[in-house]
């Protein structure tokens, strides 16, 4: 598999979560300002949780040498599932947060960007470029959290909670797909 359809799968992954979250902030508006506001701040986020993510990895591999790829894939499939369940809990469950800035702004870009992490530490074993990648991942971010705000009030709930469904599904199939290439050694 080439290194620009791996960037474009885990970009997309990414972006699906941060447009389901960014669908749910626009149904309930938000100023052009504050979604630019929000658009750097999740690509900020989740560009700094794949380099944590990614500086983890390295240590790992250090560490564990070739099983620390393993145990990244694994970590995208755990990401995916955790993002599955979470989008098939009980709406009436979620608590509204003012994410147009200030200190829901930063949880949500932190929550958000949490499956970047797992991202992150695998990245280094998918055998691409760590700096196209960010950089992928970044323009991707910010364009899914702008259309996401931008539709939200038009596509409703049931888009977001798809999104995210799709976004986990993606990540936990990257994971396997991904395991299944190093087992094979066709990475």
């Amino acid at each position: 598999m080439s290194s620009a359809i791996k960037i474009v799968i885990i970009a997309v992954s990414l972006a699906l979560d941060v447009f389901a979250v960014s669908v749910g902030v626009g149904v309930r508006g938000v100023s052009t300002r504050a979604k630019w506001r929000i658009g750097a701040a999740f690509a900020c986020a989740e560009i700094s949780m794949n380099c944590i993510g990614a500086g983890l990895g390295l240590v790992a591999g250090r560490l564990l040498g070739d099983a620390a790829g393993y145990l990244g894939f694994v970590a995208l499939v755990g990401v995916g599932t955790y993002m599955i369940v979470e989008a098939r809990r009980d709406l009436d469950d979620r608590k509204p947060m003012d994410m147009a800035g200030g200190w829901g702004l930063f949880v949500a870009a932190l929550a958000i960007s949490l499956d970047s992490l797992g991202i992150g530490f695998s990245i280094l074993y998918i055998g691409v470029p760590l700096v196209i990648s960010l950089v992928t991942i970044g323009i991707v971010s910010i364009l899914s959290t702008s259309l996401g705000l931008t539709l939200g009030r038009t596509l409703g709930t049931r888009v977001e909670d798809r999104a995210e469904m799709l976004g986990g599904i993606l990540l936990t199939l990257t994971g396997a797909l991904f395991i299944a290439l190093k087992a094979l050694h066709a990475g």
